[in-house]
C-alpha cells in the first residue's frame, strides 16, 4: 500500500468533521507557532484565547484540510500542487517550512484524537515530504526564496 493511499484509508474521519478539525488544526498552528498567525492577515487581530471556536479561523483550516485531501487524492499530482504551490509564492508569500510545520501539527492533533495510527502519521509525514519538495521546486520556477 502506498503512503497516499495509507492516509486515504482514514481520510473519512478527517471529512466528517472537516471544520472543526481544520479549525483545530489552525488554532493549534497560531498557539505552537505564533509568528505563523502573521501569515494570515486576517486573522492578525484575533487573540490566541479567541481562536478556538472562530468561525473564520475554523473557515480557513476547512479549506486547508480540503485541498490537503485533494492532494492526497491526486497522489501528489503535479497538477494539483503546481496552482497551489503558485498561489503561495506569488500572492501568500508562505515560506516552505511553514508546511512542514502545519504538517506536524496535522499529526500530531489527529494522533491525539485517534483519526491517525503511527502508520498513518508516518505515511502523511512521506507524503507532505514528497509534496514540500515539489512546492520548492514551483517556488525555484518561479524565483521565490521561500
Amino acid at each position: 500500500m502506498s503512503d497516499f493511499d495509507t492516509v486515504l484509508a482514514s481520510w473519512g474521519k478527517v471529512e466528517s468533521n472537516i471544520s472543526g478539525l481544520g479549525g483545530e488544526v489552525l488554532t493549534r498552528l497560531f498557539t505552537e507557532h505564533p509568528d505563523t498567525q502573521q501569515l494570515f492577515p486576517k486573522f492578525t487581530g484575533i487573540a490566541r484565547g479567541d481562536l478556538a471556536g472562530n468561525a473564520a479561523v475554523a473557515d480557513h483550516g476547512k479549506t486547508v484540510l480540503i485541498k490537503l485531501g485533494e492532494i492526497i487524492k491526486a497522489k501528489g499530482s503535479s497538477d494539483t500542487i503546481k496552482p497551489l504551490a503558485t498561489t503561495h509564492a506569488n500572492k501568500h508569500k508562505i515560506g516552505l517550512n511553514n508546511f512542514n510545520l502545519i504538517t506536524e501539527v496535522i499529526i500530531k492533533l489527529f494522533g491525539e484524537k485517534g483519526i491517525w495510527d503511527a502508520a498513518a502519521q508516518d505515511a502523511l509525514r512521506k507524503v507532505m515530504a514528497s509534496v514540500v519538495n515539489e512546492i520548492g521546486c514551483v517556488y525555484k520556477q518561479l524565483g521565490f526564496a521561500g
